[in-house]
């Protein structure tokens, strides 16, 4: 079984339904916070948005060097920003996953911190990995946006928020 196809398939989807959460993103709640140790609502979604670039960077090094300063986080303010941030990584991770072959997905990548390596992957993992990413911090989003009264688009199906029971 090939495993592109299907990767191709899984970031679409992830895409089309983090474009509903961030439709309905709260202007005016950037700093909103559960807990003081967790982030606040913009830096989630906007990590959230830079996880559909990580394909691009994966597929084009080995690693991912925090302390040599390769990961430089994005700072937005607007729903806009955080949209049109979303629509051009995607449309990076989608170029890339179009021009890949199957054994492209059989290199290696880490994540490092300096000579500590933090995670070891092979490429298809990582991007394996970067998947499991964008649907946890989006399930996060989902519990921030819950506890403002906001009503939660649709996942996997419909939400509470659009289904009547």
């Amino acid at each position: 079984m090939e495993t592109l196809p299907n990767l191709r398939i899984e970031f679409e989807q992830e895409y089309a339904t983090t474009k509903n959460f961030f439709d309905v993103y709260p202007e005016g709640k950037n700093d909103y916070a559960p807990h003081e140790k967790s982030m606040k609502m913009m830096p989630l979604a906007t990590h959230i948005a830079e996880i559909f670039g990580w394909p691009e960077f994966i597929m084009k090094t080995e690693k991912l060097d925090f302390a040599a300063g390769d990961y430089q986080p994005t700072f937005l303010q607007t729903k806009a920003e955080l949209q049109q941030k979303l629509e051009e990584d995607y449309k990076k991770t989608k170029a890339t996953l179009d021009s890949m072959s199957e054994d492209d997905l059989n290199g290696t990548w880490s994540m490092n911190m300096g000579d500590q390596v933090l995670a070891d992957f092979t490429k298809y993992s990582a991007m394996r990995h970067a998947l499991n990413q964008i649907t946890h911090h989006r399930a996060q989003l989902g519990v921030y946006y819950r506890l403002n009264d906001i009503a939660l688009p649709g996942s996997y199906g419909p939400s509470a928020d659009h289904e009547s029971f």
